[in-house]
């Protein structure tokens, strides 16, 4: 649903120099998104009326991930309040509320959000709202200075830099995100100077601003330091990862999913865990993954881009890549992987394997060390085995190639040619036996050894 008269400015211009990346920072992952992803979802969720992305010349790639927002590119790069200002034009004629968002926030919540933009249609109509957080170790953040008994009224941000100790000593630090009256927004923002060391214009300044206009602003407070962390280099994008991790395992066993080790158990932004799902130790899983009702996925499997529908077993150290589509009750086992290719309902491939490219057919059976040759080189075929067909053990399969509805392949076979239903295929040579060869091999190989050493003393 669409927010009524709200407007979101994502600022994503900064480059990020501390990730020590060719990526855009914003363009880094968390669970399998890029961050600025995780806000865009977050603001589509909200329903704001208009979205302006701001970016930077360097920055233009990040575009591609926040469709159909509006973008607006700040040049040259002078601050917070100049990025703002790089969104009048999208903003133009827009008299409702304006989130300023970062984009390297990927943990905030749709419910600080409105939160924020309440705040700033509550009684007293103030001009600016401003995020705070308690962290751990407040230094280095602007602090939020409030007076007293005026229900948390906003006096200031002052900079860690220029704080007095007693100003120091206060734990509310300034969060970076704001609501503003979009009706005065660009009336403070023109009044900002640059009159500092770096020549820029601070977002932080309409504060202060609107106060020498006798316009009012408050503060808004997270209970949660972690949803407001900025990602600024790679150990921060390691602690927004386990962040957002814990969000979605506590999410999936709220959902029904068992894991019985959550903290090994790795999700992507968008996997799907059905009721009654049991997930063991040290899975991960990528994005695009389904996972139906009642499915066992044991310890250490490797799992993206896949579809498991209800009652299949996966593992233990399964892979199953893009395009893997099992069906109701398929049983997948240790070291096989799967790509490309679909397993009906009930199929086996309990043992070493590698399916691809491949249609497998309800109750087929694969043997161990079965593999479907399915590259040549140049192109890639498909493999078609048919419904009940069992697969020997140690079977090359050679694409393009059909093996038939309950047709068997015996053990040890190179099959390149198709094989009709209820055929036996078999490349297997002839067996040939040659009585009491062995005896007469290991009489003949402990003679030489005896020999060589008797050489070797005589010779020493």
């Amino acid at each position: 649903m669409t927010t009524p008269k709200t407007a979101a400015v994502v600022l994503a211009a900064g480059l990020g120099t501390r990730m020590k990346s060719a990526l855009p920072k914003v363009a880094h992952a968390v669970a399998g998104r890029p961050m600025i992803g995780h806000l865009m979802a977050r603001l589509a969720e909200f329903g704001a009326e208009r979205t302006v992305v701001v970016l930077s010349p360097a920055t233009t790639e990040v575009g591609a991930h926040v469709a159909p927002a509006t973008i607006a590119i700040q040049d040259p790069s002078l601050g917070t309040g100049h990025a703002v200002m790089a969104a009048r034009d999208a903003l133009a004629g827009f008299d409702g509320d304006v989130l300023v968002l970062f984009a390297d926030t990927p943990l905030l919540t749709v419910d600080t959000m409105r939160r924020m933009v309440d705040a700033r249609r509550a009684k007293g109509d103030p001009a600016v709202v401003v995020l705070g957080f308690r962290p751990d170790d407040p230094s280095e953040y602007g602090r939020l200075v409030t007076a007293r008994g005026k229900g948390g009224a906003l006096q200031a941000i002052v900079e860690h830099r220029d704080a007095t100790p007693a100003q120091r000593r206060i734990g509310l630090c300034n969060a970076g995100i704001m609501a503003i009256d979009g009706k005065r927004l660009f009336a403070l923002l023109d009044a900002m100077g640059n009159d500092n060391s770096k020549g820029e214009y601070y977002l932080t300044d309409i504060v202060a601003i609107a106060h020498g206009r006798g316009w009012s602003c408050t503060v808004v407070e997270t209970a949660d330091a972690g949803e407001v962390m900025g990602v600024n280099s790679r150990a921060d994008l390691a602690v927004a990862e386990a962040v957002m991790q814990r969000r979605l395992r506590a999410a999936a066993m709220a959902n029904g999913a068992t894991l019985t080790d959550p903290d090994t158990v790795w999700l992507s932004w968008d996997t799907i865990l059905g009721r009654d799902v049991t997930i063991g130790p040290n899975v991960w899983f990528g994005p695009g993954t389904v996972v139906g009702d009642n499915v066992e996925i044991r310890a250490f499997c490797h799992i993206e881009g896949a579809r498991i529908e209800p009652g299949a077993i996966v593992g233990p150290f399964a892979r199953l890549r893009p395009g893997a589509r099992l069906g109701r009750d398929v049983h997948i086992g240790n070291f096989v992987e799967i790509k490309e290719a679909t397993l009906e309902e009930g199929a086996k491939a309990n043992h070493l394997s590698y399916i691809g490219d491949s249609h497998v057919g309800a109750g087929a059976n694969i043997g161990a060390g079965t593999i479907t040759c399915n590259y040549d080189g140049f192109m890639k075929s498909r493999t078609e085995i048919g419904a009940g067909a069992f697969i020997g053990s140690n079977t090359a399969l050679v694409a393009p190639v059909k093996v038939g509805d309950r047709a068997v392949i015996g053990a040890g076979s190179v099959i390149a040619k198709d094989v009709a239903a209820d055929a036996l295929g078999v490349t297997r040579a002839p067996q040939e036996e040659r009585p009491g060869w062995a005896l007469k091999y290991r009489m003949r190989k402990q003679s030489r050894k005896e020999a060589a050493k008797g050489r070797r003393k005589r010779a020493g």
